[in-house]
């Protein structure tokens, strides 16, 4: 038979207190009719969860109205209007780059309005003396909730009828324990029972409720922050000052001094304009992103927000929540100390075999001890954490109880208390086994019980914790665990996953409020238990305070704040709803092994977009030095748009496109945008100043016309802007040697091609035009290595870094 705890009978039971609209409401009966009706009337009710965040209006505005689209639609719209169609092939660009951003970021809006802290879909209440089922948001206050095993918590309350209840928070403390509630006690919102059973008077709901405040925090809106996208709107914002005055000093040039017909000048304009915007950058970055998205997909790691897979790749400090991250739900039965001769082993084996619903102790016991045969139960009590202990009786070996030492043997020998003392210093837990030859009685400890032996449990480590952390340290990145349970027992599995300070883990009870101390006390500690939600947030803002990139991994409605405030946060996919919807990276399999490939991609995501911009920002570069010297000059200038469509082709685009997906993982640094204009202004003025002689030395020393100029002026222009591929590309693994020798074959094929010719009217100028431009051609390119080199070792003498003439 088996004994359970007793309940009162119903007139024993108390009544409940005066509620907060000082009315009386029985446990038994609930409430009436008209009371719940008052209530809903007066706003007290659960009620759904709103969203916020931009609406789709919004997010629609802001990535069509960007500096970006205003420049490239103008020029589309000129284009269209005066030039042939195929001179407004760059359009296509601001379309898809605006789909891009607009896609993403619905998905996302969709992704957080999903969020649901409470997945309880229903709230059993008593009302009217009737036991009736209710949807979550239909729940009020004074509401009298019926708890059992399995159910989450709709809302804030207080236990007014004890069953013994258990409950695990988890998800919103970080205590892995469960912890008990008795009269009185306060329940949470968002807590499940494990055990037990109860009434809740309902004492806050909706958006007051703890749950919902936090749930709250995490749908505010925020986008990661990303050096390589606020590099690159820095640069537009640069083109957008630098190009305005330019190109109206191009634009009067040619269409008043340059004595050209308005369609032509039109057309000049229009291409020396859009020149100098980087036209395929953002959309490039925003595939490279996406590709890396993809990539971790596969891994398993969704990806939540796409400039997300850049951060870690930044990050050198790593919070982690121990419970759900470096530990594996559950514990493990790691050793077995006999006290005396009684079979303990079998016992064991016995008792978690016969156990209807096992607890985590009687579920580890059972995964390592076999069941024994011959053990035939006669009688169970149940594990109570009230009495913190179990027990059954067999009909040939007596009874045998399971429990904590001080309640089941409070005089153990001064041997077995220090063995206790040892492993509980390092985090284990020690539950004592003890026999009897009584029998058992209700929930009375049987007469004359002997220990028999100290059964030990830890947690269980994640399997790729140990060597996940090791890549992590030996990679620069400060590893931090800031955990809800106890300090030594967060120590312990620190120290087993090799974190350095795990020795001396901090109560964050001791934590100074004021945000530069914490940042003092948060530089020299690694290890904390008994952190709350908000000390987790105030945490990370601390470090970010001294200038840290700090990631923070968590699973718990407790690791929200965190999450949001951290540079890159990380949910695993056991986590809650509310945690998986708010990280930017959700770990699907929860295992933190993911971590390095997310950081793998992040490099090569920040190593491929600086190559790509080294391309446009040179084309920028040279664009503008062109339009400068031609309006002032006063000449035609030297490319319609279909001509810098071939050239940018050739030396931007396709291999800009290959090259923001190349494989490689250089270490992450900052300074992205010194080190691009350190590459792309020199190059950009070696280009133009040589692009510029040869086209006015065809067209006035060698009596070419001026489209044979400007084929001249394209050919020099192409045939630099390869050679510039070639130094970006470096190093030149076999695959870009490959796209390099592909972009040269795609020159010649212009240039020997009739129809290619013909579409981008290039025309065959006088020979010594074209011996001249190849001579400076073959004299610029050591120039351009020189000048490159010399600017990157002044870049590097200011910064005390090392000169680099290429990316990664």
């Amino acid at each position: 038979m088996t004994s359970t705890p007793a309940t009162p009978p119903l007139d024993e039971r108390p009544t409940s207190p005066p509620t907060k609209t000082g009315e009386p409401v029985s446990p038994q009966i609930g409430l009436s009719r008209d009371q719940v009706a008052a209530r809903v009337a007066a706003g007290h009710v659960n009620g759904p969860s709103t969203t916020s965040g931009r609406s789709v209006a919004q997010i629609l505005r802001a990535n069509v109205a960007t500096r970006f689209n205003a420049i490239l639609g103008t020029l589309l719209v000129v284009v269209l209007i005066v030039g042939p169609f195929k001179d407004a092939v760059f359009g296509v660009v601001l379309v898809v780059n605006t789909v891009f951003g607009v896609v993403q970021e619905v998905r996302s809006k969709r992704t957080l309005d999903r969020l649901a802290v409470l997945t309880a879909p229903s709230a059993h209440a008593l009302r009217d003396g009737r036991r009736v089922e209710l949807p979550v948001e239909q729940v009020v206050i004074d509401d009298m909730l019926e708890l059992r095993p399995g159910d989450q918590v709709v809302a804030d309350g207080m236990v007014e009828i004890d069953g013994g209840l258990e409950v695990d928070e988890s998800l919103l403390t970080g205590e892995s324990l469960a912890v008990d509630k008795h009269r009185a006690d306060p329940v949470l919102s968002g807590s499940v029972v494990v055990a037990g059973n109860a009434t809740m008077r309902v004492t806050q709901v909706g958006g007051d409720a703890f749950a919902r405040r936090l749930q709250g925090d995490a749908r505010r809106f925020s986008l990661v922050h990303s050096d390589l996208q606020q590099g690159i709107n820095r640069i537009l914002r640069l083109v957008t000052w630098v190009m305005v005055p330019v190109g109206i000093l191009l634009i009067v040039s040619q269409m008043v001094q340059a004595n050209q017909p308005l369609d032509v000048a039109l057309r000049g304009s229009v291409a020396g304009v859009g020149a100098m915007v980087p036209q395929g950058l953002v959309l490039l970055t925003t595939m490279a992103f996406t590709l890396g998205a993809v990539r971790l997909a596969r891994r398993r790691v969704l990806v939540q927000e796409l400039a997300a897979i850049e951060g870690l790749a930044r990050v050198d400090v790593v919070c982690v929540d121990k419970t759900g991250t470096l530990t594996e739900p559950g514990i493990d039965l790691v050793e077995l100390v006999e006290l005396d001769h009684a079979p303990a082993r079998q016992a064991l084996g016995a008792m978690a075999a016969s156990d209807p619903n096992p607890n985590a102790t009687m579920q580890a016991a059972a995964r390592t001890l076999p069941s024994p045969v011959g053990w035939d139960v006669r009688q169970v009590v149940p594990f109570s954490s009230a009495r913190k202990w179990s027990a059954v009786e067999f009909d040939e070996q007596g009874s045998w109880v399971i429990g904590a030492p001080e309640i089941v043997a409070p005089e153990l020998p001064a041997a077995e208390r220090e063995t206790i003392s040892q492993h509980t210093s390092i985090g284990r837990r020690v539950l004592l086994l003890a026999r009897s030859s009584a029998p058992l009685d209700g929930e009375t400890l049987p007469a004359g019980i002997v220990p028999s032996a100290l059964v030990v449990f830890e947690e269980r480590l994640r399997p790729d914790a140990e060597s996940t952390i090791g890549y992590l340290l030996a990679q620069g990145i400060t590893v931090k665990v800031l955990s809800g349970d106890s300090p030594e027992t967060v120590g312990a599995v620190a120290a087993r996953v090799g974190i350095p300070g795990a020795e001396h883990p901090l109560d964050a009870r001791s934590l100074p409020d004021d945000q530069e101390e914490l940042a003092d006390v948060m530089e020299r500690t690694s290890v904390l238990g008994r952190v709350q939600p908000h000390q987790k947030r105030d945490i990370v803002t601390a470090l970010q305070a001294r200038g840290h990139v700090v990631a923070m991994t968590g699973d718990g409605v407790n690791d929200i704040p965190a999450l949001k405030a951290a540079d890159l946060g990380m949910a695993m996919g056991s986590g809650s709803p509310a945690t998986r919807a708010v990280g930017r990276l959700v770990l699907l399999d929860s295992s933190f092994a993911a971590v390095p490939q997310i950081l793998g991609e992040g490099r090569r995501v920040i190593a491929n977009v600086e190559r790509v911009a080294n391309l446009f920002v040179t084309k920028t570069a040279y664009a503008v030095l062109l339009a400068l010297v031609v309006g002032i000059v006063a000449v035609p200038y030297p490319f319609f748009p279909r001509h810098l469509t071939v050239v940018d082709g050739l030396t931007i685009g396709i291999p800009g496109f290959f090259l923001a997906f190349a494989p490689g993982e250089p270490r992450a640094r900052s300074g992205f945008i010194s080190r691009v204009l350190s590459f792309a202004l020199p190059a950009g003025a070696v280009l133009g100043s040589a692009t510029l002689a040869a086209y006015l030395l065809a067209r006035d020393s060698f009596g070419a016309t001026n489209l044979e100029a400007q084929t001249v002026a394209t050919l020099t222009l192409l045939a630099l802007g390869i050679v510039v591929l070639g130094l970006v590309a470096r190093p030149l693994t076999a695959p870009r040697a490959l796209l390099v020798a592909a972009m040269v074959v795609g020159g010649v094929l212009v240039w020997v091609v009739p129809f290619a010719r013909h579409f981008f009217d290039l025309v065959p100028p006088p020979q010594t035009a074209v011996l001249v431009a190849l001579v400076i051609v073959v004299g610029a390119i050591p120039l351009l290595v020189l000048a490159i080199r010399v600017t990157a070792s002044r870049r590097s003498d200011r910064s005390t870094g090392r000169p680099e003439l290429h990316p990664g």
